[in-house]
This record gives structure tokens, sequence and C-alpha cells, in this order.
């Protein structure tokens, strides 16, 4: 097997952050079969917040023939945000090599904290994720 190392540009670094805000709507609410159970910020919304935040830790410090994709996602949904309220989600990279950035992320209505929770992102040549892309659809 081949290993292909990578070189994310030096700017990507223990302690970046990024951050994504968004009022919650009723289309964030927890629905099931189209029926919408709370009227509160679900958290399927949280963790697309939470992949948004943490992609804008990684991708201005990939390199032209790089990409990013996750990996994992562990969310705790800690309290209700309800409609109206604007969700602050914050990414920050704790761990990062050649390979791979892992941020913890924290979710806020106001100061009050209503999740946090830990994503990874591996990093590849573009040409390696286009192969594996290709190979699952067969």
């Amino acid at each position: 097997m081949l290993h292909c190392t990578l070189e994310m540009k030096s700017s990507l670094k223990i302690g970046n952050s990024a951050e994504v805000t968004a009022l919650v709507t009723e289309d964030m609410c927890p629905a099931f079969d189209g029926i919408v159970v709370h009227k509160v910020y679900s958290t399927w919304s949280m963790a697309y917040h939470m992949e948004l935040a943490a992609r804008k830790v990684l991708a201005p410090h990939l390199d032209d023939h790089e990409e990013g994709i996750g990996s994992h996602l562990s969310i705790e949904h800690l309290s209700p945000t309800p409609l109206g309220h604007t969700i602050r989600v914050v990414a920050e990279a704790v761990e990062v090599d050649d390979r791979k950035v892992i941020c913890e992320i924290c979710a806020y209505d106001g100061e009050r904290l209503v999740g946090r929770g830990r994503q990874t992102q591996r990093v590849l040549p573009k040409k390696k994720l286009k192969s594996l892309i290709e190979r699952a659809k067969r």
C-alpha cells in the first residue's frame, strides 16, 4: 500500500478556530414523518452546524491537491434552544497532523452552552478521495 504524506499549509495549528451562527427556524426543528415534534433546535441541525464550523477550521489550510472528509462526529445535546434564538457554534482545532484535524466544538444560545462535541476530518489527496468514492459506487 502506498502511503501518501500530505503537507497541509503550516498555518493550520492547534487553537485555530471558526464560528457559525444561525437563527433557529422551524426547518431546524426535529420532525419525524413530516410532523414537528418539538419547536426547538434539533440535534441533526446541531450536527450540521458543528460539521460546518469544523470544516471552516480546515478548509483555508488545504493545499490545492488535498481535500478533507469527515470521519467522526460525536455530540452531546445539553439543552433546548427555542425557535427565534440565535445559535453560535465554535470549533477549535485540538489535534493536528499531516493526515487529520480534530476539533472540539461548542454550541451556545447566547452565553448558555447547549451542546458540545468532537469532530475528525481526514485529509486525503483529491485523487485518492475520488478513487474511494468511485469504488464505493460499485
